[in-house]
């Protein structure tokens, strides 16, 4: 391991870059495969969001669909990128791990604090959402304590599959994968049998200039792709990670990246243009408007639910994942770096509380501003992992190093990585000043942590030396 602040020159050591022989026996621990990690990827990308975004950006009319596509460019490039990293540095923590080999300790710290920050306030905020959904199924959303008991109950069940170990977590994984994508798939491609170009409406229906409009859609596509990091952060736990991190994240992107297009056409082709900008819930009427009836709401919100709590058993997983690999090099208490069954049970653990009172807060406490600027704010504290690992990437690139840069790839991949960082800094313009400015406190406790455990780490080898 290298000193605080320092760039380390060599390559990591090999007995980091595969799992332990202890977790690999253990009957409750396995490694993902490739069609587990892609589900990984996918899952935690689309969570619930992609039921209302068809209505979200109708009101720009289908010029939105060209923000689709600059921003599905965007999140390959930095897929891509995320794929070179783990090819070279497989380990899990992922983000955490390239700003470390690159920039040293302090930027590592802020890689792990800040992705952490944005897994546990994410759980909260799609398991409150998830009770409206449920609420379409099951009564619970009339008493704020009934909800609120709900929301708990959505967040436990994915972490009792993680304490359960890694065998759990990719089983439920893929089955919510498979059950999300069904309806779906079954809106994207039966849509096109009801397809009607009359429903597009106009190509630009706002008053923007064509620019300004596929600017503030993108606005709010920005985040949809939230998630392409998943397989790196989880890098130790994919068999063969050199060669399937990579393609899981490529594969696992195109595919959401595939569900979100063709669901969002449909919708659009399928759904009148001036009913759809009112519309709360597009994929429902959607259906509805294909097969006649009124099924589509039930339909759709057992779609969502499946959506979301695949989600969060995703996120939770990836919640413990960067603090292991930071506790692991002395930036995390110790407590964090322990296993049980493959997977880091305390950060599973302390995720859930944190995510559990604030859940609680956010019912108690009637602030649903303070709740909505919080998980604002992680819409920042993601894109930090971001610009440090595609920075790192550049730095790798610049600095030639030949155990990290294949010198007939330098050329796309400084463009790719050159893509990576812009789209990265597109996301964080797109949290707003305030998410921005709020999240920047929220690093800047942070540094108080890394001080703490710093001087922990340094006093520790000053005794051993």
């Amino acid at each position: 391991m290298h000193d605080t602040g320092t760039a380390p020159q060599s390559a990591p050591a090999p007995e980091t870059q595969a799992p332990s022989e202890t977790q690999a026996s253990s009957k409750h621990a396995r490694t993902f495969g490739l069609p587990v990690a892609i589900c990984l990827v996918m899952g935690n990308i689309i969570g619930g969001g992609i039921f209302l975004l068809p209505a979200s950006v109708a009101p720009f009319g289908t010029i939105s669909l060209v923000a689709f596509g600059v921003l599905t460019a965007g999140a390959i490039a930095l897929a891509l990128v995320f794929g070179r990293l783990a090819a070279r540095d497989p380990r899990t923590g992922g983000p955490y791990v390239y700003a470390r080999e690159a920039f040293g300790d302090f930027a590592g710290f802020l890689a792990a604090w800040s992705y952490w920050i944005t897994t546990w306030v994410s759980n909260a905020a799609l398991a409150v959402a998830a009770v409206g959904y449920l609420d379409v199924l099951i009564p619970v959303d009339e008493h704020k304590w009934t909800a609120c008991l709900a929301a708990l109950t959505l967040q436990l069940l994915p972490a009792l599959a993680n304490f359960a170990g890694t065998r759990y977590v990719g089983a439920v994984q893929l089955v919510a994968t498979v059950l999300k994508f069904l309806p779906l798939l079954l809106v994207a491609i039966g849509g096109l049998f009801f397809f009607d170009s009359a429903n597009l409406g106009p190509f630009q229906a706002s008053d923007d200039s064509p620019v300004g409009a596929v600017s503030a859609s993108a606005a709010i596509l920005l985040f949809s792709y939230l998630g392409v990091e998943s397989a790196a952060v989880s890098a130790g736990e994919v068999r063969d990670p050199r060669r399937n991190v990579g393609r899981a994240t490529i594969l696992g992107t195109l595919g959401a990246a595939l569900v979100y297009l063709l669901g969002t056409l449909a919708v659009f082709g399928t759904v009148a243009h001036d009913r759809l900008v009112g519309s709360t819930a597009p994929f429902s009427d959607a259906v509805n408007a294909m097969f006649g009836g009124s099924w589509g709401g039930t339909a759709v919100a057992v779609a969502a639910l499946v959506s979301m709590v695949g989600a969060l058993n995703g996120w939770t997983l990836l919640s413990a994942q960067t603090p292991y690999a930071a506790a692991k090099d002395g930036l995390f208490p110790s407590a964090f770096g322990r296993k049980k069954r493959g997977v880091p049970t305390v950060g599973v653990l302390v995720t859930v509380v944190l995510a559990s009172l604030l859940t609680v807060y956010n019912y108690t406490a009637g602030a649903g501003g303070v709740f909505e600027s919080l998980v604002l704010i992680t819409t920042f504290t993601a894109t930090v992992p971001y610009l440090l690992a595609t920075a790192a990437q550049i730095y790798f690139l610049v600095s030639g190093q030949g155990e990290r840069v294949h010198c007939g790839r330098l050329v796309r991949d400084a463009v790719l990585a050159g893509a990576a960082f812009a789209f990265s800094m597109w996301l964080v313009a797109g949290s707003g000043y305030a998410a921005v400015y709020q999240g920047v406190l929220f690093l800047f406790v942070g540094v108080l942590v890394y001080a703490w455990m710093a001087a922990r780490k340094q006093r520790a080898a000053t005794s051993h030396a």
